[in-house]
């Protein structure tokens, strides 16, 4: 059996994607022309473009807990063996979620792939270790409560007249009657709204399934209710705001100065969390109000209203509809049990 400990010393940095002249795997021949450096130069920034922030900010948040551990083991991180892969899916098992499970097993791969270093996910040393961690997980995978009309009514109603008032009900109205995700909402500029008598056209410029970013239009009607129309929502933040370019939705400074740089995707979980204590809800159950209940409780209430899979899908962008109808089935799980047809 190869020694797997760490005599060896031999380390990578730590970036998932490396630059042409840190990555040995690129073989640069002296007599390449300008033209050619600079044809390796683009084609490795598109490489780096084909992985979104999101997921490589995870990556390489996993890859940092990775060779932690290895370093507490004594194993060596590159090039990984099958083996010592296992044993580190293995003391995961537990203490974090299949999803994590699953992600910290993609950033491995993602780093040797992109090093040129051996690989196969397929090897009988991750697989069984991998399903066996799976399968004996500890802590159960906590959904994103859907947000109903009369909860979305509740936190709008302590949204004031104030700058950070009208940006958050013109946030939370956009997010919802366009179920967008948070990374989408808070990546919105103010040239990407057109609005017209009929109401708002949203240009979403990449979401999470966009990876070959193309591009969405998506389109969000006037509402019934003032209070919950998000065209009037986005006008009365405009009025304000009074930006012609630039991120829709801006950080405001504790005296209630809009700023110019644009908000973090987590922002919108702080703000639903705090509008939420402000209006004395509570999520109760096993779910947890997530800057996704915007998106979840759309499709929710689209359905309940009766409106075709194909149309909340084409709106929603969603590419498949078990997706989709997961959120719809979960959402109905009591009203529509069988459970409720028997005698009891």
């Amino acid at each position: 059996m190869v020694d797997q400990h760490s005599e060896s010393g031999r380390t990578l940095d730590g970036e998932i994607l490396a630059d042409p002249a840190e990555n040995p795997g690129i073989a640069v021949a002296p007599a390449l022309t300008p033209a050619g450096q600079a044809a390796l130069a683009r084609a490795q920034a598109f490489a780096r473009q084909a992985v979104s922030p999101a997921t490589l900010r995870a990556y390489k948040a996993d890859w940092t807990h990775y060779a932690a551990w290895c370093d507490q083991t004594g194993f060596v991180p590159v090039p990984a063996t099958p083996a010592v892969v296992g044993a580190y899916l293995s003391s995961l098992a537990g203490s974090h979620a299949p999803t994590t499970i699953r992600r910290r097993l993609a950033a491995i791969g993602t780093m040797h792939r992109f090093n040129d270093l051996p690989w196969n996910p397929a090897h009988g040393d991750i697989q069984h270790p991998l399903r066996g961690a799976l399968r004996n997980h500890g802590r159960a995978v906590q959904k994103a409560a859907a947000l109903t009309l009369p909860m979305l009514r509740q936190l709008v109603a302590t949204c004031d007249r104030t700058a950070r008032g009208r940006r958050d009900r013109a946030l939370l109205l956009i997010g919802f009657a366009a179920a967008l995700r948070r990374s989408e909402l808070v990546a919105l500029q103010v040239d990407d709204i057109a609005e017209d008598a009929r109401g708002l056209r949203l240009r979403i410029r990449r979401g999470k399934t966009d990876q070959a970013g193309e591009g969405a239009e998506i389109g969000v009607p006037r509402g019934r209710h003032v209070e919950t129309c998000p065209v009037r929502a986005f006008q009365d933040w405009m009025e304000i705001a009074t930006r012609k370019s630039g991120p829709l939705f801006r950080r405001i400074s504790t005296g209630y100065t809009i700023g110019d740089v644009g908000m973090h995707p987590d922002a919108v979980r702080r703000i639903l969390a705090y509008r939420a204590e402000m209006a004395g809800l509570v999520i109760e159950g096993f779910d947890r109000l997530s800057a996704h209940a915007l998106r979840v409780g759309f499709i929710t209430e689209a359905y309940a209203k009766g409106v075709r899979d194909e149309d909340i899908m084409r709106h929603t962008r969603h590419r498949t509809q078990s997706v989709m109808r997961g959120y719809v089935q979960r959402a109905g799980l009591v009203s529509d049990s069988p459970a409720g047809m028997l005698d009891l």
